[in-house]
């Protein structure tokens, strides 16, 4: 449809243009994409089997869609890049407030308009992006906002009637006419609200401080909901849930690789960041792993939700803290090791919802246990299991390494290390460096300093030595002086304050 050279009704009938639904255009568009093997919502990860089919499927059906999950599984993404399957331009008469189709007018200014002017009624294109509106539901939302109220401003100004249409202020629903709305959060809208909304759904009704409005909206519906709102703040009222005609479940990534995928895309690290900061694969599967742990953790709401947001900022965080230490150091560039760990626990506490248990050990010790168990979890991808090495009948490899600490020899590994300093310490452990070149041999320098410190605290998650977080940092000593050490951690004046 050429909108540069059609501006009148009478243009735009000669071109033989047709009107058709939101509905029905979304779903000619996608059974185009289909047909051409190009559908797909962009950045849209790890939903090609599940979500995105469903969501197919439902606007082939031309249903109002319910996207349903917990925080962070981009249900908002998902209804934002529906955008992406509507025509380019579609015409409206110039002027309406609800961008009324000029073949098919609804409000009283357009049916004036054309009424008056016939086929020199002066038409407007409006591009696709501005298609769509999105409301974030909360419980102050009144009905004036999303269907309309009476103007009396208007109505003293024009001198007219409550009883005309024009005395009308419009809300954002008509407003979205022959566009997507989406209404984020469907259950904090309080009951009488979502009622007036099953009436637009159902009867193309709209009623405004008893003001009688039969206007046939063409409008596709998007809500998004969170299964833990229906306890905590509201619910979807049953009518309104009836008329929402196809309910679709999102998820978290089910895998490390897509949860990865995700967090590569989404990370907002800067030119110098990306060139300066070199990460290891196993840093970024251990950030992803935190997350993983944090979705079966007992100390966390798992009715909330882990979103994958946490892995994100967790992320930034982690690249973050070793670029201040190449920046303070003076180093042009640096890798990030593990002791850069400890800087994206304001990430995790930021972002998790503690239950009673979770609340009594603090946030930050309960980041800290995750960020221990996503160690453990990855630790015998790499080496050997140490419970099992150690009961073993054969040479343990980690022997070496546990007798240097047994003799009284401790390491303290702080995120502020120069390189020279963080390749003296870890190289004083005795067996260390021979322990990784043993089973991975094809390192490179910075790798295998990094394999080393994951040694020390694969060690320490299998209790085979004694780990304590400090500052800015952790600090190894033998498990037995631990048990002995009759001054607790949190007297220890270098030890990160949990509570």
């Amino acid at each position: 449809m050429d909108h540069i050279t059609i501006k009148t009704l009478g243009q735009l009938k000669a071109s033989n243009y047709k009107s058709i639904t939101v509905k029905d255009e979304l779903r000619k568009n996608l059974i185009t994409q289909l047909q051409s093997n190009t559908a797909g919502f962009e950045g849209i990860l790890g939903y090609d089997e599940t979500v995105i089919p469903e969501l197919q499927t439902a606007i082939l059906s031309r249903h109002n869609i319910l996207l349903l999950g917990l925080r962070g599984q981009a249900k908002t993404r998902i209804a934002r890049l529906m955008v992406n399957l509507l025509d380019e331009y579609i015409p409206y008469v110039a002027g309406s407030e609800i961008f009324d189709d000029p073949l098919n007018p609804i409000s009283w200014y357009a049916k004036h308009q054309i009424g008056i002017h016939g086929d020199d009624t002066p038409v407007s294109w409006q591009h696709r992006s501005e298609r769509y509106t999105e409301k974030l539901a909360t419980p102050d939302v009144t009905v004036a906002d999303l269907i309309g109220d009476v103007d009396p401003i208007k109505a003293a100004t024009l001198k007219l009637t409550y009883n005309d249409e024009r005395v009308i202020h419009f809300g954002l629903i008509p407003r979205a006419h022959r566009s997507i709305f989406v209404i984020n959060e469907l259950p904090d809208l309080q009951a009488r609200i979502q009622v007036a909304l099953f009436n637009m759904l159902q009867e193309k009704d709209i009623q405004i401080r008893g003001f009688k409005l039969r206007l046939p909206l063409d409008v596709q519906f998007v809500f998004t909901a969170n299964p833990e709102d229906y306890t905590n703040r509201g619910s979807i009222v049953t009518p309104l849930k009836d008329r929402i005609e196809s309910q679709i479940l999102t998820h978290y990534p089910k895998t490390i690789a897509i949860s990865r995928e995700i967090t590569s895309q989404e990370a907002k690290l800067t030119a110098d960041q990306k060139e300066t900061v070199e990460a290891d694969s196993l840093l970024k599967d251990l950030v992803e792993q935190v997350a993983f742990e944090a979705r079966q953790s007992e100390f966390i709401d798992q009715k909330s939700g882990v979103s994958a947001r946490l892995t994100i900022s967790a992320y930034e965080n982690l690249i973050s803290t070793a670029e201040r230490r190449m920046l303070i150091n003076k180093e042009k560039n640096t890798f990030v090791r593990l002791s850069d760990l400890t800087g994206i626990t304001p990430a995790i506490t930021g972002k998790i919802e503690l239950v009673y248990e979770g609340e009594l050990e603090g946030p930050a010790k309960v980041a800290h246990t995750l960020i221990g168990k996503a160690i453990k979890s990855l630790f015998n991808r790499h080496f050997p299991d140490p419970e099992k090495a150690k009961k073993s009948k054969a040479a343990n490899p980690y022997f070496r390494i546990t007798e240097w600490f047994t003799e009284g020899n401790t390491l303290d590994i702080s995120d502020q290390l120069t390189l020279a300093k963080y390749k003296k310490e870890l190289m004083q452990v005795d067996g260390l460096n021979e322990l990784v070149k043993q089973f991975h041999p094809k390192l490179t320098a910075n790798q295998t300093l990094l394999m080393m410190e994951f040694v020390l605290h694969g060690l320490a998650e299998y209790s085979q030595l004694n780990k304590k977080y400090l500052l800015s940092g952790f600090g190894f000593s033998d498990m037995f002086d631990s048990l002995f050490n009759t001054s607790s951690d949190d007297e220890d004046e270098d030890d990160m304050d949990f509570r």
